[in-house]
């Protein structure tokens, strides 16, 4: 029997089974949110994906969560929700870049849009936004027994509301994590070490 590892589906733009596409390789918009490739790392490795998980991603921006998953999980399915019309066409691009087959774009606002999506999800993937206790609870109603939530939080009061909600909702085997993490960069004749934006990560299952 193959391996999870030899099902993923390589593209020609980053030909390689292994998870962490370089910022660059992403078309991006001016202040469309990116989560930096180590960022990303630290997320993929929280949503303990299988070859045919079902992704939600919520805010996907500019999409490259829903790549790395979709090429990484080729018999699965990634459901991308974006509210904004332009956002939502650069994730398709994104997709269409990396030759991503199985994600679905969709265009609403969460979490009014979510009773609309079709396929139920093994994992969740919310990075921040408004109304995020409302969309945490709407979340776990759809996610399936033994679903893995994944959210990200940039300031003390995001990690708060964050925890809270996960109490409320009786969220099991909690982890959080806080990046900290420094990229060389060059900055004219000179090469610095420039830290990236810390951010911390919380993931947990629903075991009823």
């Amino acid at each position: 029997m193959p391996s999870s590892l030899s099902l993923a589906m390589p593209s020609p733009l980053w030909p390689y089974i292994t998870p962490g596409i370089p910022d660059e390789l992403f078309e991006r918009l001016p202040g469309i949110p990116l989560s930096q490739r180590e960022i990303r790392l630290i997320l993929l490795s929280h949503l303990r994906l299988k070859p045919n998980s079902v992704l939600w991603d919520i805010g996907a921006g500019t999409g490259t969560i829903p790549v790395e998953v979709g090429l990484l999980c080729p018999q699965g399915k990634v459901i991308a929700v974006e509210r904004d019309e332009e956002v939502a066409n650069l994730i398709r691009r994104n997709c269409d870049r990396f030759q991503v087959g199985n994600v679905d774009v969709i265009e609403g606002s969460a979490p009014e849009c979510l009773s609309q999506l079709s396929d139920q999800p093994d994992c969740v993937c919310l990075e921040g936004g408004r109304s995020m206790k409302e969309i945490l609870k709407e979340v776990w109603q759809y996610l399936q027994p033994q679903g893995r939530l994944v959210t990200t939080a940039a300031n003390l009061q995001g990690l708060y509301t964050i925890s809270e909600s996960f109490a409320e909702l009786q969220v099991r085997n909690i982890e959080i994590v806080q990046s900290g993490m420094n990229r060389l960069e060059r900055r004219g004749n000179h090469q610095v070490f420039a830290a990236t934006d810390p951010i911390f990560v919380l993931s947990g299952e629903k075991l009823d």
